[in-house]
């Protein structure tokens, strides 16, 4: 049995609860706060601290390569495309607005993807053209093929730079936006699961696993490719990304994020380490799992890339390997929505959550009302 000082304290009803404590849960914490900072909000988390694509990704600042949009606009038209760009790049420059770019390892200098055909390269003018409202660039994409020795890519045919993708450090900016949360008087539950919930006429019960009830007067899942259980009607499809982080490179040429294959590939330099992730489009079915875990396949199919592509020629030794889980849909837009008289969600966000979340957080904290 509870004390009556932790049911009156940690466990008192709330006027708002989150489920989740990962990008989208704690930048629409934040939101929440900036907008009702009399009302109390809460954020329940099942793990120890933040996990599932949040603290296990590459730490891109993700914009988006020339064929990925490409890609996106002839599956979703133009008009989703742009919006969900215009997020993105909204996303960014809201992460620089709230941190230094010391605080997060933040560098927002630009990327690059590799081209080995020049299909893409007549879509080149015309893509431009469609983002120069969003970034106020003329040449958003570029050619750049006098880097592709500069940086050790000999191999590869053609080098597009993006003038607005960036890297982070993942696990800094999500201490900053505990810092945060932290002084806005957002309320943390860590290590504590939500099992089940039931939505009153008055107010949600919330069930923990510890036997409790908590009440609130709103809840948002923020559970992104764990939203199943909650969200069954929502088409969520967990997507693992696989990662590799090598040992220290000699002479490593490699400065900056590169893309490769719409996305599905990607790697950057951490110092003089090498981090590369991706390749699940070579074994879509295995890697539909919300399973923490590496494949003895996808990380062979990683070090090779590594070893052909990024560092022809150089044997290196791998210091680190991980997963992380994503949510992905037959779209790219994420769910953002209020899914019932007292419940909302904001998940689905296509490995793309760091650059999005900021916005996410806004979007939900429009659709709350609370007199």
């Amino acid at each position: 049995m509870n004390s009556i000082w932790e049911l009156e304290t940690f466990y008192r009803k709330r006027n708002i609860t989150i489920v989740g404590s990962g990008f989208s849960g704690l930048w629409t914490a934040i939101s929440l706060k900036e907008k009702f900072p009399e009302k109390s909000v809460l954020v329940i988390e099942r793990n120890h601290i933040p996990l599932g694509a949040s603290t296990r990704n590459a730490g891109f600042a993700c914009f988006g390569s020339l064929t990925e949009v490409i890609a996106d606009s002839q599956k979703m038209g133009w008009d989703k495309t742009l919006e969900l760009i215009r997020m993105r790049f909204e996303g960014l420059q809201k992460i620089r607005h709230y941190f230094t770019r010391d605080e997060i390892d933040f560098e927002l200098d630009g990327g690059y993807e590799i081209l080995n055909d020049d299909q893409p390269l007549q879509y080149l003018d015309s893509v431009n053209e469609q983002l120069k409202s969003i970034t106020g660039s003329d040449h958003t994409y570029t050619l750049t093929q006098n880097k592709i020795s500069e940086f050790g890519l000999g191999k590869s045919r053609f080098l597009i730079e993006n003038a607005c993708e960036g890297s982070l450090h993942s696990g800094k900016l999500l201490q900053k936006l505990l810092e945060k949360c932290h002084e806005l008087k957002v309320e943390f539950l860590f290590g504590t699961e939500v099992k089940t919930i039931e939505e009153k006429a008055d107010e949600m019960q919330i069930f923990l696993s510890n036997d409790l009830t908590l009440k609130s007067d709103r809840l948002i899942y923020c559970t992104n490719a764990f939203s199943d259980r909650f969200l069954k009607n929502e088409e969520i499809i967990p997507a693992r990304g696989q990662i590799i982080l090598t040992e220290p490179v000699e002479d490593l040429k490699l400065k900056g994020t590169f893309h490769y294959d719409e996305g599905f590939y990607y790697f950057r330099n951490l110092g003089d380490r090498v981090l590369l992730g991706g390749g699940r489009n070579q074994d879509f079915k295995t890697e539909e799992t919300a399973a923490f875990e590496t494949t003895e396949f996808l990380q062979n199919h990683l070090e090779n890339f590594l070893r052909e592509v990024i560092l022809p020629g150089k044997e290196v030794d791998i210091a680190l390997r991980w997963s992380g889980i994503m949510a992905m849909g037959s779209e790219k837009i994420p769910i953002v929505k209020q899914v019932s008289e007292r419940q909302f969600c904001a998940v689905r966000l296509s490995g793309m959550g760091v650059a999005l979340a900021p916005k996410i957080g806004e979007m939900v904290a429009e659709m709350i009302n609370i007199i």
